[in-house]
């Protein structure tokens, strides 16, 4: 890590860390974010690690994107599904997302979106509506096209899904991680939570350029190959990210809770399950750290330190001089997609 962590003052204060740390992680454990990630399980056990491309190239599974050889780069296919109680609830920013996580997807890749196709199921036309408003908007302010898909308005229910393709020149993947690797947490605070779920909305009133400009970073930094290990910070938060990293890199961590500030008027347990519009976990040499952080902080974006890369399976928590087991992938998978194996 990059700061010192000074002795407690009194056996009362290392308590009280520990203490904490143990609630932390029981909630953490309890979240649904991390445990429905292990419903991947059951791609992992019918597809293994990788699959061949139609000229026999290998494809890794388990990243942000499947990353296909296609001349000097790569195509980026990736597909995302709703939480259907928010597209029930919030049909609107449901749309927006659908096409905004598939946008974060590609460019966590290292990648720029080309166009998304959507599907969509819903019980009448009135009702699609704002699905549709909600995914326009979302064109417009990433500069991606929607050209084509599913629709179907005589549904028992309402659900929605998006894909997208991408193309990327230099790949920043979940399969590099190395023991002695800074982890990186790039976000952007300027944002606001949504009233009623653990989404940090940095997206839907922020400027359109902006928008653009803040994504443009992550392929910028994968060409000048300051980065080339990362992945978006998805629905299990930035715990629940930093796991599925460690578990295609097949390393292990220690992350330092501490490091992880959130916005005023949000605690700690409620930024850790977040899923934020913009946030990133990346596995940078320590040598690149300056190079990095110094872009991200001249556009008011937060990009600090959190923790390390380690040898071994595990992750551990820590918070002041507290620290916690929390995973240990030699007895526990979470999507099923080790390289380890």
């Amino acid at each position: 890590m990059h700061h010192q962590v000074t002795s407690p003052s009194t056996p009362q204060a290392f308590m009280s860390d520990e203490l904490k740390l143990r609630e932390l992680a029981a909630e953490l454990r309890r979240s649904l974010g991390i445990l429905h990630k292990q419903d991947i399980q059951t791609a992992a056990d019918r597809l293994g690690t990788h699959v061949r491309s139609t000229t026999q190239e290998p494809i890794l599974l388990g990243d942000d994107c499947a990353a296909i050889p296609d001349g000097e780069g790569y195509l980026l296919l990736a597909a995302e599904g709703m939480w259907p109680t928010l597209v029930e609830t919030d049909p609107w920013f449901a749309g927006w997302c659908a096409v905004m996580v598939n946008v974060s997807d590609i460019y966590a890749m290292g990648g720029r979106p080309i166009a998304v196709v959507d599907t969509i199921w819903s019980q009448s036309a009135a009702s699609v509506d704002p699905l549709w408003q909600g995914m326009v908007a979302a064109s417009q302010a990433f500069n991606v096209p929607i050209v084509g898909g599913h629709t179907s308005c005589h549904s028992p229910y309402a659900a929605l899904s998006v894909a997208i393709l991408g193309r990327a020149q230099r790949l920043i993947t979940s399969f590099s991680a190395q023991p002695g690797d800074v982890l990186l947490h790039v976000t952007d605070m300027q944002g606001h939570m949504h009233p009623q779920y653990p989404f940090w909305n940095a997206a839907t009133e922020c400027e359109r350029d902006r928008l653009q400009a803040n994504l443009n970073l992550l392929p910028t930094l994968a060409e000048s190959g300051l980065c080339d290990t990362g992945k978006d910070i998805s629905m299990g938060g930035i715990v629940g990210t930093t796991l599925m990293l460690l578990e295609t890199s097949n390393c292990g961590a220690v992350l330092d809770l501490g490091a992880i500030a959130p916005p005023p008027q949000v605690d700690l347990l409620t930024w850790l399950l977040s899923f934020p519009s913009y946030g990133y976990l990346l596995s940078v040499c320590p040598e690149a750290v300056e190079q990095i952080q110094p872009q991200f902080h001249s556009r008011g974006l937060v990009c600090n330190p959190v923790g390390n890369i380690t040898d071994g399976q595990t992750l551990t928590l820590r918070l002041g001089n507290a620290a916690l087991s929390f995973w240990d992938f030699a007895t526990e998978s979470l999507t099923g997609f080790s390289r380890g194996e």
